[in-house]
């Protein structure tokens, strides 16, 4: 037998081996009429765990093409072609084939243990029960008649809501657009999933922020996209790095959070922005602006996103209710020139055939209201008195022992753990302690930061999983 498992593969090596002997049973390597080599056989040939041989030898009995009895050993099944039963399909094989990468394993881990156990969630991204507005939500459904069709609606999305939206951004962003130019979504995710589907293509170089949320996205790596990163400082990205990306590898796109960054919660400096869209501009490369955060700022100023700057139509404009209302209401939408706004509504027919037109009403009717203004109003103020506590958390925890910035508004801090860690075994540990959040490498390529989200829990809770977390680290 000349197989040696990979043991630098991402694939495990009981895989590997599942499908080498897959493979001689077909091919005739392993004759039909004589028993499978025993698993302490191969063990020992390989140099591997006989639990590891175990697990193979489950798979493929799984899968109908082996028999395992006691005394007698492992045979190939005399039912392999399925005379008597039915082979199940490899599904394992067609899984791993899929072109549509999974989610890191790290940050799969976090949504099975966050959904799984009850632990204090400073890891995800949304807002907490207590802070959607159930009570003006549930007035709507309560006291209006839905006047809407429950047939298809309109490929860019209600026209009424689309309406209300151009309101919205020019009341709270600055931005001037009409119902023409924007297209409703399911999410931010959908919006940028469609951008990357239709505008570019397998090979395409694009640059993204590091630290940042797009950093452990599959949606770019599935696409076959190249990425590069542009550094993120205390003001933002540098525009000169975009500049020198783009004589380097000629990227196609620019993805940017300027406003409370995720996850370092930093702003893009004015000065930033302009230069980015004389960049952009000079060098005709589109910028995807993702905002779902500009609105939250704790000192109530309005924030002027790059797309209110936008003279020229560089700007992919992405943001959504999910972070500021409820994002079970899978309200999303990009604003842009109209031929692309066509593109992307095209290819979000051949997906969904559109958005569903019960929630798009509940979301209208919210935004046009008054309702509207009463929740953002108390919504800020609940999310800078939870950013409050967790800065007095870490001072009373963990004093001299991580460095953060100040967020000024959003929902995430970014900070730097000052001793050396294991990420993996400081996430176990905290986990097994009751708490759970977000290890810095899956947002960028630096080691040794972690990123909290204070909009998930309530000030006391936020206050022990600070705790849980320093007793985690300190436990290492």
């Amino acid at each position: 037998m000349d197989w040696k498992p990979d043991r630098q593969a991402k694939k495990a090596i009981y895989k590997q081996l599942a499908e080498y002997i897959e493979k001689g049973i077909a091919d005739g390597t392993f004759p039909a009429d004589k028993p499978l080599p025993s698993e302490r056989y191969l063990a020992n040939t390989f140099n591997l765990n006989r639990s590891t041989v175990v697990h193979a030898y489950d798979v493929l009995e799984s899968l109908g093409l082996i028999e395992r009895t006691r005394g007698s050993g492992t045979t190939i099944s005399k039912d392999i072609w399925g005379i008597t039963k039915k082979r199940i399909p490899s599904w394992n094989r067609y899984i791993e084939a899929g072109s549509f990468l999974p989610s890191l394993p790290v940050t799969q881990k976090i949504r099975k243990e966050a959904v799984e156990h009850k632990l204090i969630n400073l890891a995800s991204g949304e807002l907490s029960e207590d802070l959607f507005p159930k009570r003006f939500l549930s007035e709507i459904t309560a006291t209006r008649s839905f006047i809407g069709s429950l047939g298809y609606d309109h490929p860019q999305g209600n026209e009424n809501l689309r309406s209300t939206i151009a309101k919205h951004v020019k009341d709270y962003r600055d931005i001037d657009t009409n119902p023409s130019s924007i297209l409703i979504t399911s999410g931010a995710q959908q919006a940028l999933h469609l951008i990357v589907q239709c505008l570019l293509k397998p090979g395409d170089a694009i640059a993204i922020e590091d630290p940042s949320y797009n950093f452990n996205l599959p949606t770019f790596r599935s696409a076959g996209i190249q990425i590069y990163y542009l550094p993120v400082m205390k003001d933002g990205i540098q525009p000169e790095d975009v500049a020198l990306l783009y004589k380097k590898h000629r990227i196609k796109m620019i993805f940017l959070n300027p406003y409370f960054q995720n996850p370092t919660g930093y702003i893009l400096s004015q000065k930033k922005r302009q230069a980015i869209l004389d960049i952009s501009s000079k060098l005709g490369i589109p910028v995807v602006e993702d905002d779902p955060y500009s609105v939250t700022a704790f000192s109530g100023d309005k924030i002027a996103p790059l797309k209110s700057m936008d003279i020229n139509g560089n700007v992919l404009y992405i943001s959504s209710l999910s972070k500021i209302v409820a994002s079970g209401l899978r309200i999303g939408w990009i604003i842009g020139p109209t031929s692309v706004i066509e593109r992307l509504s095209d290819a979000k027919q051949q997906i969904d055939f559109g958005h569903a037109s019960y929630t798009q009403w509940i979301a209208n009717d919210f935004l046009a209201s008054e309702n509207f203004d009463n929740h953002m109003n108390g919504l800020v103020k609940k999310l800078e008195k939870r950013r409050n506590q967790i800065i007095q958390s870490l001072n009373a925890h963990l004093k001299g022992v991580v460095e953060y910035t100040v967020p000024q508004g959003g929902i995430h801090i970014w900070c730097k753990v000052l001793k050396d860690f294991n990420e993996t075994q400081l996430l176990e540990a905290s986990i097994k302690r009751g708490v759970i959040y977000v290890p810095g490498s899956t947002m960028g390529s630096q080691h040794g930061f972690v990123r909290f989200t204070f909009a998930r829990e309530d000030e006391q809770s936020i206050d022990e999983g600070i705790k849980r977390f320093a007793q985690a680290l300190s436990s290492l």
